[in-house]
Parts: C-alpha cells; sequence; structure tokens
C-alpha cells in the first residue's frame, strides 16, 4: 500500500519531531484551537465559494462577500478557539478578515483570469514503484491560454512576510508545481503565486523542471529519515505557543 505525506506532515517533522509523532505516530488529538487558523479557514473558504461563483459565471457584490464570511466565522465559531497575542480581541481579528477580503475583491475583481479549479487535489508519485506519494490542495488553479501557462494560487493570512529567498525556497507550491507539469507536461510553465493579504501583495515564482527533480530526491530522502528514526526529541520554540500539544509536552512541564 502506498504511503502518503503531505507539506505540512514533512514540515511538522522539521519543525518539532516530538509534535509529529504525537500527531502522526500517536494520533494524539491536538487540544488547541487558535483564533489565527479560523481566521484563516473562514476567508479561504469565502474565496474558494466567491470562485466556485465566478465559475458560474457569476460574481458576487461586495456585500455577499462579507455576508458569506461573516456566517462562515459564527457558524464554526467555538470557545475552545483561543487568542495567544492578548493585546487582541475576537472582534480585531474578525475586522482583519473583512479588510483582506475588502482589499482582495477591490484589487482582483472581475476576477478573469481563467480560474479551472478550486480546492484541487494533487498526488505525485515520489519513487518509481508509486510506494510513496505526495497528497496537497491547490487552493485554486487558474490558467493564461497565451502564455500557456498555469497559475497556483495560495492564500496567506499571516501577518509574516518571507524574504525573496524564501519564496523561491518554498516547498509546498513547488511540489504542486510538480503536479500540474505531470497533468499538462514538462514544458508548460507554472507561475506559483502566493496571495499575502495582510500586506495586499501578489508574489510569483517559478521552478525550473531540474529544480523540481531535486526537489523530488530531497522530499523522498527527508521521508526516508523520517521512517528510520525512533526519537523524537521536542524543539522549544516561540511556535510552541500555537502547538496543540504544549500541555503534555515534557518541554512545559
Amino acid at each position: 500500500m502506498a504511503k502518503h505525506y503531505s507539506h505540512s506532515k514533512i514540515g511538522a517533522y522539521e519543525q518539532c519531531p516530538l509534535k509529529f509523532k504525537y500527531k502522526y505516530i500517536d494520533k494524539v488529538s491536538e487540544d488547541l484551537k487558535t483564533i489565527e487558523a479560523h481566521l484563516g479557514s473562514c476567508v479561504h473558504n469565502t474565496l474558494e465559494w466567491l470562485y466556485i461563483e465566478v465559475k458560474k459565471e457569476r460574481i458576487p457584490d461586495i456585500d455577499e462577500i462579507i455576508s458569506y464570511y461573516t456566517k462562515n466565522w459564527t457558524e464554526n465559531f467555538s470557545d475552545e478557539i483561543k487568542i495567544i497575542k492578548e493585546d487582541f480581541t475576537f472582534e480585531d481579528y474578525f475586522s482583519k478578515g473583512v479588510e483582506f477580503l475588502l482589499e482582495y475583491y477591490s484589487k482582483h475583481k472581475p476576477f478573469d483570469d481563467n480560474t479551472l479549479e478550486v480546492e484541487k487535489k494533487i498526488l505525485i508519485n515520489l519513487d518509481e514503484d508509486g510506494e510513496y506519494k505526495i497528497i496537497g490542495y491547490i487552493d485554486r488553479l487558474s490558467h493564461n491560454p497565451e502564455k500557456n501557462e498555469y497559475e497556483v494560487h495560495d492564500y496567506k493570512t499571516s501577518n509574516n512576510m518571507p524574504s525573496r529567498e524564501q519564496i523561491e525556497n518554498d516547498r509546498q507550491l513547488a511540489l504542486y508545481s510538480i503536479a500540474i507539469k505531470e497533468l499538462f507536461g514538462e514544458e508548460v510553465n507554472v507561475c506559483l503565486t502566493w496571495h499575502y493579504l495582510a500586506h495586499n501583495q501578489k508574489v510569483c515564482s517559478f521552478r525550473t523542471n531540474e529544480q523540481l527533480r531535486e526537489l523530488k530526491k530531497e522530499i523522498l530522502e527527508k521521508i526516508k529519515e523520517i521512517e528510520s528514526t525512533n526519537i523524537f526529541p521536542y524543539n522549544k520554540t516561540v511556535l510552541c505557543n500555537w502547538c496543540g500539544y504544549k500541555g503534555i509536552c515534557p518541554a512545559w512541564k
């Protein structure tokens, strides 16, 4: 049976081996739901709905967008959601989402970049035998027929704005680029497109076919490293404040 990995699963090991063990080996449920995750989910859901409507040849007005977002926020909100940054309130985060959507709507209307799919599932074989696969979901895929170029879109609601070097070394969308080239041919260009909503910025990057071949090798080597280890130490960093296993982690006892 094929073994499925994802960018987030591998990233969890790299961030903290003990977190990886709790989540993917011991199957321990996380006991923390953060407001940042709730915000990100609601904004993603709203943009997904927007482009589904666009594909139906209907452009919702901005009031519909905000109403959909508000309904999504309310229906998925719970008392378990926590605020880590104590200087902010739930209302502050809700308003952030409204601002993100207003700016995105104003910047991209009439959304005529030929969207093909939203939340597109991808599956990549990492080895010839198909024993290891990468699974993922593309926020949105569009196609520019004039350039014969596909665009892989990803929405970011974090305040963090990465450096150009970090963007050029980003692994997640590069993996999605592999999947698109496997579907439509190695010769097509794939523009990796990040929407940093907190900064109202769109950033694009490309990978060569050689870079993508090397990435597949690196990912497969990392997976085999994970599978060969039986030691899972904790890695204590500021990110622990957003970790759902902090309550059981020996680093915090």
